[in-house]
């Protein structure tokens, strides 16, 4: 009767001081709002409630934490993981503001941007974001670390991070950066949501001219040879390159080129921050092994409309499983277990299985960045499965967890916020001194780990140093 009470209260105050709009169950608006992109999840929050602006952020933070109830933060959904049940679920999709400061190369936007909002805005002024699928929100990609298309060559999209408005746990409105407040704004790039909700972020924008995108698809037979010379050839890969090769079963659909259709494929996934002939002259080592593909998409494009070829079109809501393991070298072991994941029953139900160069930029450590961990790990493998029905789920998870088991042997166990769809790993994506240093900080900003629904960092103990 009590925790009625206190959802009752907790929807009466909101409406009275929200300038956006309260949804409770039955509210027509209620189901659309309180779901996530991954619907692994079917959260069930008392209350969503739809920020207009900065203020109410705040208020909705305050109810949460005087009435004691669960707090969570959505706005595209990709990162959630974790139900809001019985809670206050605060939707930042209407704080979608993107304003570029040409002069200074930056950009502001508010915490509902997703990056399509954000690449179109700039790319008038020849300007680009370290920004990665168009769909997905910025302040949670920027929050989690965020490996972009120009990350080889710029950095993390964290690192990228100038300043930040938030509201901490205590309900006040900070802005943070190296001048303010210096600890959370080395805390907030790439810690995730622990340490406040975003209100605003400024971000640097890069110069870019015409680059090159797509993907080159073979035939899976060609997979061992181009797996093995990718792992030698990433070494020298130039910084103007971002690129990774992918075993995919592509399906039967129209949509998929007809050479490709309803066939397993490995494919070279390329970016390259520079025309089409500087692409194919370094990717010359990979293109040589790999053989006549089935499928060549590459092209010269603006970055504006290299984005959604990169990234693909919005893939709709999905139960989506993932795990990614960071590796130091692709061994002829790791080749064969990679390939052999195509035709074995136990993961037929992967979407993708990924094997992708960082190093570059992302690699070059400063005493200024933020606590994005593993930055020396040359490579990544991610496993990915997708359900849209019921039916699907079961085989889904299980093709994960059998490809996350024999990736393992290979793994350094080290991962990355953005691609963790284990919240119980996040301790994973850290180095040991800056996980230690972030629950320090965690104790000092919310030490009632009010901010818990993500991928938690827990407040260090009093004794703890």
């Amino acid at each position: 009767m009590t925790e009625l009470i206190e959802i009752r209260t907790a929807a009466r105050r909101l409406r009275a001081a929200f300038t956006g709009d309260v949804h409770e169950p039955g509210d027509p608006a209620y189901d659309a709002l309180r779901l996530p992109w991954n619907r692994r999840i079917d959260p069930r929050p008392a209350v969503v409630a739809a920020a207009a602006g900065p203020l109410d952020v705040r208020d909705a933070v305050r109810t949460a934490r005087e009435l004691d109830l669960p707090f969570a933060v959505q706005s595209t959904g990709h990162g959630t993981y974790l139900p809001s049940d019985g809670g206050v679920l605060l939707h930042t999709g209407r704080m979608a503001a993107v304003e570029v400061d040409p002069r200074h190369r930056s950009v502001r936007v508010g915490p509902g941007a997703v990056w399509s909002d954000v690449i179109a805005a700039a790319a008038p002024y020849g300007l680009a974001p370290l920004s990665g699928t168009p769909s997905v929100g910025v302040a949670g990609y920027t929050l989690g670390g965020g490996t972009g298309w120009l990350s080889r060559r710029h950095g993390y999209a964290a690192d990228s991070l100038l300043r930040a408005e938030l509201v901490t746990a205590d309900g006040e409105l900070r802005m943070v950066s190296d001048d303010e407040y210096p600890e959370l704004h080395w805390a907030v790039r790439g810690g995730g949501g622990n340490f406040g909700v975003v209100t605003s972020l400024e971000l640097r924008l890069f110069e870019v001219g015409p680059v090159t995108a797509g993907m080159i698809l073979y035939d899976a037979r060609r997979a061992p040879a181009l797996l093995t010379r990718y792992g030698e050839w990433a070494a020298g890969e130039p910084d103007a390159l971002n690129t990774s090769v992918i075993l995919m079963r592509m399906p039967d659909l129209p949509m998929v080129p007809e050479p490709a259709r309803g066939r397993s494929v490995v494919a070279l996934r390329v970016f390259c921050d520079g025309t089409e002939a500087v692409a194919r002259a370094a990717l010359a080592p990979l293109l040589a092994v790999a053989g006549r593909p089935l499928v060549d998409g590459l092209a010269e494009l603006t970055f504006a409309e290299a984005a959604p070829r990169f990234g693909g079109p919005p893939h709709p809501p999905a139960a989506v499983w993932q795990h990614l393991d960071l590796v130091r070298e692709i061994t002829p072991e790791l080749v064969r277990v990679l390939t052999a994941a195509l035709d074995d029953p136990a993961t037929s139900a992967l979407t993708a299985l990924e094997l992708r160069h960082w190093g570059g930029a992302m690699s070059r450590t400063d005493a200024d960045d933020g606590p994005v961990g593993h930055r020396d790990v040359p490579f990544s493998v991610i496993a990915t499965a997708m359900a849209s029905s019921e039916q699907e789920r079961e085989p889904a998870a299980a093709s994960v967890a059998t490809a996350a088991a024999r990736l393992w042997p290979f793994a350094t166990g080290g991962t990355f916020l953005n691609f963790l769809g284990d919240p119980a790993r996040t301790a994973s994506a850290y180095t040991t001194d800056d996980y230690a240093a972030l629950r320090a900080l965690k104790r000092v900003w919310d030490p009632d780990n009010v901010f818990r629904l993500n991928h938690n960092i827990p407040p260090a103990s009093p004794g703890e140093s």
